[in-house]
């Protein structure tokens, strides 16, 4: 028989009645914060810290842009020219929704050539700049740039001002990368330190496909 408040014991309907009461009023002081939340903006996003999932949450964010077929656009400062499921899938189902450039040449340490990087890095930010001042660009994702910004192959004053006084007021903009600057965090809207608990990369585990890329 399935209880009722009619059928159940008068210490559990107390219970029930109790936590009934408590989901009330928290919904009610939810409604009245809700209430007060009525701005819009384009946000700038920052994604950092040492754990896994930077990359991939801002890639849920261009995915559900995709998903409600508003123009987006992805910038990779740092990753080459190796396939990934994300760059794959938006190539070859979705490249009229979403611009995808890949200017990067690979991780610092395979490339071993800072004029170079350097140089690849100020291509990207030119090209990061140009999608930003585009209105119809709801998002864009600049991925890893702050690790072009650690090794200072971009200043960091010149994306901040860029940020604060040219990008379009409702355009969303996603950056990725460890040790993000502090300059970065301060004038970010949304800041989230993913942290690393435990990774099977120091068990002797390799990247794997459909985890990693």
């Amino acid at each position: 028989m399935t209880d009722t408040p009619e059928n159940t014991p008068a210490p559990d309907r107390e219970d029930l009645e109790r936590h009934a009461a408590k989901m009330a009023k928290k919904k009610a002081a939810r409604d009245k914060i809700m209430a007060t939340k009525t701005e819009r903006k384009g946000l700038v996003i920052v994604h950092t810290g040492k754990g896994k999932g930077k990359s991939s949450a801002a890639f849920g964010m261009i995915f559900r842009c995709i998903a409600h077929d508003m123009q987006c656009a992805v910038v990779q400062f740092i990753k080459g020219g190796m396939s990934t499921g994300e760059r794959d899938l938006i190539l070859s189902r979705f490249s009229d929704v979403c611009a995808f450039h890949t200017m990067g040449e690979g991780f610092t340490w395979e490339t071993q050539d800072r004029s170079r990087d350097t140089e690849m890095a100020q291509a990207a930010w030119a090209k990061a700049k140009e999608l930003i001042r585009d209105p119809a660009n709801a998002m864009v994702l600049l991925d890893e740039i702050n690790i072009a910004l650690r090794y200072d192959y971009i200043d960091i004053a010149e994306v901040v001002a860029f940020l604060r006084d040219e990008k379009p007021p409702m355009t969303h903009v996603v950056l990725t990368g460890r040790n993000a600057k502090d300059e970065l965090i301060e004038i970010a809207d949304l800041v989230t330190e993913m942290e690393l608990v435990k990774h099977p990369f120091r068990s002797g585990i390799k990247a794997q496909i459909g985890v990693e890329f």
